[in-house]
């Protein structure tokens, strides 16, 4: 990956005037692909490495939904949480940075190598406040997620347990932009975090329209657009036909069509975007 150092001074510039924080870690960036994302409204995505599947396809969902309305998605390229907000919004179309906890010529995680390399074919960045050949120490991770918050108009947490470098994430965030987390059961570790961000004082979304409302933004989803959506591949069509005659979730799909898991999110994420299905309490309906 070949990078290009961005002083803090630019980064507030590519940002088109709008405020950023200036974590004292990071003078600047050392930048590959393109930081023209960074002048939409920005939404950092971040949670646990270690997400249940329910955790991971909320937040591919919800980051496609975002994507596709404008939103660049932030997160820190981790496993888990970071990961599915950024295939999330690859699938909605729409831009997304990645900020590393250590140099690019030190890639880590190595699993989302390819992950990053997607990202910069569309358009995106893969940023790191380290040299290229910083191997990624845990210290470093802490000050990547200052990165992270000062990059962003807003951070939703949506997976975090009481000990989570995503509520590290929220407290650079905490006073200066909006924290907002998804609730969960109160017995779920993975939840703990969100619900003791949420009681002390952060947002509690329900869905990507609770983030744009926050961010003041509107879906770019409209009627002609609905009408006009057509599968646009076998799995699609076979997701509709399951659908024809009851509500499923997407486990259910998943085990009624034998296909892999990823795949029938992603096919999932683009009929609800093309307004084919609709979610209703937990399940997909056909509109």
């Amino acid at each position: 990956m070949q990078t290009a150092y961005v002083a803090w001074e630019e980064l507030r510039a590519a940002r088109a005037a709008r405020s950023a924080g200036t974590p004292e870690a990071a003078p600047g960036l050392y930048v590959c692909g393109s930081l023209q994302g960074l002048a939409r409204p920005c939404v950092a995505m971040v949670g646990t490495r270690a997400a249940s599947r329910a955790g991971q396809s909320l937040t591919r969902r919800i980051a496609a939904e975002l994507a596709s309305a404008g939103a660049c998605i932030i997160s820190g390229l981790a496993l888990g949480i970071d990961a599915a907000a950024h295939e999330g919004a690859l699938d909605g179309g729409g831009m997304t940075v990645g900020i590393l906890g250590g140099g690019h010529g030190r890639f880590f995680p190595r699993r989302n190598r390819a992950l990053a390399e997607r990202i910069l074919q569309t358009g995106g960045a893969v940023c790191s406040p380290y040299d290229r050949d910083r191997p990624a120490l845990p210290h470093q991770f802490l000050e990547r997620n200052a990165v992270v918050a000062a990059l962003a108009d807003a951070v939703v947490v949506v997976e975090a347990p009481s000990r989570s470098g995503a509520l590290n994430t929220a407290s650079w965030a905490a006073g200066r932009i909006p924290v907002l987390a998804f609730p969960g059961d109160v017995d779920r570790r993975n939840v703990a975090g969100c619900l003791a961000l949420i009681r002390d004082g952060a947002t509690l979304v329900r869905d990507a329209a609770d983030i744009l409302q926050e961010l003041r933004l509107e879906t770019s989803q409209n009627e002609a657009q609905q009408l006009q959506f057509e599968p646009s591949d076998l799995l699609q069509r076979s997701v509709l036909r399951a659908l024809e005659s009851e509500q499923l979730t997407d486990d259910q799909l998943i085990d009624d069509l034998g296909c892999d898991a990823s795949a029938v999110l992603v096919a999932l994420t683009a009929l609800e975007l093309g307004g084919a299905i609709e979610r209703r309490d937990g399940t997909f309906a056909r509109r």
